[in-house]
């Protein structure tokens, strides 16, 4: 294999470690890793390609933790109603008509979006999830995909969406030189049965393969579990036998301390949507509590049709003021804690061990911001630049694993346009049909 190597010079890399936020310096990258990070400017061998750092602020890739990335194609569809409303009435009839070009399109239109805002690898739970797996491998993007199922069907079909949900797993694990991982997903306590969680607690640990689930993003939906199997969804879902599993839950807005408690014994991850669960006034998650008992945070968009849009520096934003406003306390989410969760956390979050920081040995994910801007100026804290004044619009460059997919704001990988159109016809398709 032939030996890739290049260097950024005079680049200034956000390390959040040893005391400091950023380093100002070189990087060297050899193939898909990071194989030198300091202030000295290290040998240069022939034939590396140089980079010129000035002006340009080096993040680690963003990791979006949740989303359905075909629900671009509904993005302002059903805005301004409640959840259970929005779903039954306008998402659920809409996604009944998807053909699995449609979820082609309307991932392709997402994954355009998410990997020229800096998102370098993200969390998709959805269906005919082939067909996101393949925008996947053709885009350069780093993918953990898992073939969500509902429930609300006869057993026999819950069997068979068990069955392709297992098959995805299995045939797209490791693919795409390693780029996509699977999950397994049951959509939701509320929508799935207990005994098909428990299939899908038992298919998890045949396949050794991570469970994601929605959890408590309602009001509503903790008094319906209550309602229906005497426990609020914690405790259900510890019932059930999930949390012997890693497991990533998707918003867990309404949760008390004895549940915050649980989900830290079994080092539950969680995805902190704030920019859905604002829009669809589910609540606000208790984020500095369950920070503050180990748990960890990460930060997910959520499909864009609810939040409407794919920017993890507007969810980093939003997570570091609303936590200040609710609790009155400016300390509760600093601008570094609020990088670790769209960064570090979020690798954590997808069970990827070397993604999510700058540092020697990790996988070369990694984005360039362009500073040379007004809202940067003056050069005081750059963490904090990145999460109060940045967004995704300055993102010039994006690499993953060591190869990179945007260069001067344009993707190199997707064609931009034909996704652009394919997208628009495949909506107007459906509002026909």
């Amino acid at each position: 294999m032939t030996t890739t190597k290049w260097m950024v010079k005079n680049g200034t890399f956000a390390v959040l470690e040893d005391g400091r936020s950023v380093l100002r310096g070189y990087m060297v990258v050899e193939n898909d890793r990071i194989t030198y990070l300091g202030e000295e400017q290290p040998p240069v061998e022939e034939g590396t390609e140089i980079i010129d750092g000035t002006h340009l602020l080096f993040l680690p890739g963003l990791v979006n933790t949740h989303g359905h990335a075909a629900m671009s194609l509904l993005r302002g569809y059903g805005d301004d109603l409640a959840l259970q409303v929005w779903l039954q009435e306008k998402m659920w009839p809409m996604e009944a008509k998807f053909t699995a070009d449609d979820v082609y399109w309307g991932a392709s239109l997402s994954v355009l979006e998410m990997i020229k805002g800096g998102t370098t690898t993200f969390v998709d739970m959805y269906d005919h999830m082939d067909q996101v797996a393949k925008v996947v491998e053709d885009s350069g993007m780093r993918g953990v995909l898992t073939r969500g199922v509902i429930g609300l069907c006869p057993p026999e079909v819950q069997q068979q969406k068990l069955d392709e949900a297992v098959a995805f797993a299995k045939d797209w694990h490791g693919k795409a030189d390693g780029r996509i991982t699977t999950m397994l997903s049951p959509h939701a306590p509320y929508t799935c049965p207990p005994d098909l969680i428990e299939k899908f607690v038992q298919a998890s640990h045949d396949l050794n393969l991570p469970l994601h689930t929605h959890m408590s993003e309602t009001d509503t939906e903790v008094a319906q579990n209550v309602n229906d199997y005497g426990l609020r969804p914690v405790a259900h879902l510890e019932k059930l036998g999930m949390f012997s599993r890693p497991t990533l839950l998707a918003h867990a807005v309404h949760l008390t301390d004895e549940e915050i408690e649980i989900l830290a014994k079994y080092q539950v991850a969680v995805s902190h949507n704030p920019g859905s669960n604002l829009k669809l006034a589910s609540g606000i998650a208790r984020v500095p509590a369950l920070l503050k008992a180990g748990v960890t945070v990460s930060l997910g968009t959520d499909g864009p049709a609810s939040n409407n849009n794919l920017d993890m520096f507007e969810e980093m934003r939003l997570a570091a003021l609303i936590h200040k406003g609710v609790s009155g306390d400016p300390t509760a989410i600093p601008a570094a804690e609020a990088l670790r969760m769209g960064t570090e956390n979020g690798a954590k979050s997808a069970f990827i061990e070397d993604i999510g920081t700058l540092a020697v040995g990790m996988k070369a994910d990694m984005i360039a911001l362009n500073t040379d801007q007004a809202h940067f100026l003056p050069r005081t804290d750059y963490v904090s630049h990145a999460i109060y004044s940045a967004s995704a619009k300055d993102v010039e460059h994006v690499w993953v694993d060591g190869k990179q997919v945007v260069k001067n704001g344009a993707s190199l990988t997707l064609d931009e346009e034909r996704i652009r159109r394919e997208a628009q016809s495949a909506f107007e398709r459906l509002t026909t049909l």
